[in-house]
């Protein structure tokens, strides 16, 4: 069996709906299909996603709803319209948005969670249908049927251990399934999304829970890349990453998988096959195992960057003779409930590299104000606006000197460093920088390693 997930590129109109059917149909292999909200047409559109974000905030502002339900409900009329899809579909996808506001949760995060898993609710609705006018017995399957369970965490959700076991018993079913990715249910009944891009992780969890022998993520690139091709012209083609590797790249800013969708499949070690939507015969990349992988020929394997960090520099003298120092500053982002990203130090100083999305202003006051209060330090002070640069390749260990070329790439380049760490593994190494030099060290960086 073959777990196959589709991006919202390969959703976003009837064209893209009939390659995707077509790839589906072309192996009985694939059974369980993973779909994403329709995503942009072109450079000028909006995501679905985006458009039901904007109808929850209209609907709590008072504002128009009509206008901007007609919006959402359009993108699906014409993918139905040019599929010659019965009208009946259209009705039971504006029944379902309207249901959404008329029962809204008055918790405007919890509403806005189940709004925004329309998208790939309902574009699960229109595949299934399309299967099925074209002969072929497809089934829509809701994920709170499925038991697909998630922790009350709205926005960022992780899925609960019990769902591996519930969705066991899909395979049972007699059809090809459609499944919506991006959102589960909470043990309340709620409504609860993964955080954007998601429906990758929905596809790993299936992949894991039913065993697959390959979990396809269908996107629209025919690789995986060496580094962001909107940042280096023609970058080269890698046909085969670890699961470290990729995770490292995920979190340092590759946008073609989430970074939690490799969890799922890891203790399991399903192989990844990222493949194109528009050209479905590409071979596209493998994410394989780590003793599945051969050895590697390339010290380095992927740059990417990613922006939105800032970092909190603590300064106390002695701070290294001070015991338990470190774990009240970091209980402190803890019951702030802000995680942590990284913690470069000092004899005297410990820096906290934290997400700026995941730390408002008044929270970050707070912190600043109970870090002076209650640690006692000599200064404390917030730098905003950073950069990760990720380094990412296995065969760095068996490399000398990759650090110093890096380094050497930024000199040139005229790009500082404000930070550099590299973990255990040796697999990656991640570089700190202003986020105005994120695309330049990339390119940097790119021309060392590649050019």
């Amino acid at each position: 069996m073959k777990v196959i997930k589709f991006g919202g590129s390969s959703m976003a109109d009837a064209k893209q709906f009939k390659k995707v059917a077509n790839i589906v149909l072309s192996d009985p292999e694939r059974r369980v299909v993973v779909v994403s909200a329709p995503g942009k047409r072109g450079d000028n559109d909006t995501k679905v996603t985006d458009l039901l974000i904007n109808l929850a905030g209209t609907v709590r502002d008072g504002g128009d709803v009509s206008a901007a339900l007609e919006q959402v409900v359009g993108r699906y009329a014409a993918i139905a319209r040019d599929l010659k899809l019965d009208r009946s579909i259209v009705d039971t996808i504006r029944a379902d948005i309207a249901s959404r506001i008329e029962n809204r949760n008055p918790d405007f995060v919890r509403f806005l969670d189940c709004m925004k898993a329309a998208g790939e609710d309902n574009s699960a609705k229109l595949m299934a249908a399309y299967l099925n006018s074209r002969g072929h017995k497809a089934e829509y399957v809701d994920p709170k049927d499925a038991g697909l369970f998630l922790s009350e965490e709205f926005g960022n959700a992780q899925v609960l251990p019990k769902s591996y076991e519930l969705l066991k018993k899909l395979p049972e079913r007699d059809s090809i399934i459609v499944f919506p990715g991006f959102f589960g249910y909470s043990e309340n009944g709620d409504v609860v999304t993964f955080s954007r891009g998601g429906s990758d992780v929905t596809g790993g969890i299936l992949a894991a829970a039913l065993g697959a022998d390959v979990y396809e993520n269908f996107t629209d690139v025919d690789f995986v890349y060496a580094a962001n091709p909107h940042i280096v012209d023609n970058p080269f083609p890698i046909p085969l990453f670890t699961y470290e590797e990729m995770r490292e790249l995920s979190y340092g800013g590759f946008s073609v998988l989430h970074e939690e969708a490799l969890a799922p499949v890891y203790s399991l070690g399903i192989p990844v096959n990222i493949r194109n939507t528009n050209n479905p015969d590409a071979p596209g990349t493998f994410i394989v195992a780590d003793d599945k992988a051969p050895k590697s020929t390339f010290p380095v394997v992927g740059i990417a960057a990613d922006k939105g960090f800032m970092t909190i520099h603590v300064y106390k003298y002695m701070m290294n003779r001070e015991i338990g120092f470190g774990r009240r500053l970091l209980q402190i982002l803890e019951e702030e409930a802000v995680s942590y990203e990284h913690t470069p130090s000092g004899i005297d100083s410990i820096s906290i590299i934290v997400r700026e999305a995941n730390c408002p202003p008044e929270k970050l006051e707070r912190i600043i104000a109970r870090i002076r209060d209650s640690l006692g330090v000599n200064s404390v002070h917030v730098v905003k606006d950073q950069a990760i640069v990720m380094l990412v390749g296995r065969g760095m260990t068996k490399s000398v000197g990759i650090a110093a070329r890096a380094a050497e790439a930024f000199n040139r380049a005229g790009i500082n460093i404000n930070m550099i760490n590299q973990g255990s593994s040796e697999v990656s190494i991640m570089f700190g920088v202003e986020a105005k030099d994120a695309k330049p060290a990339v390119k940097a960086l790119y021309e060392e390693f590649f050019d």
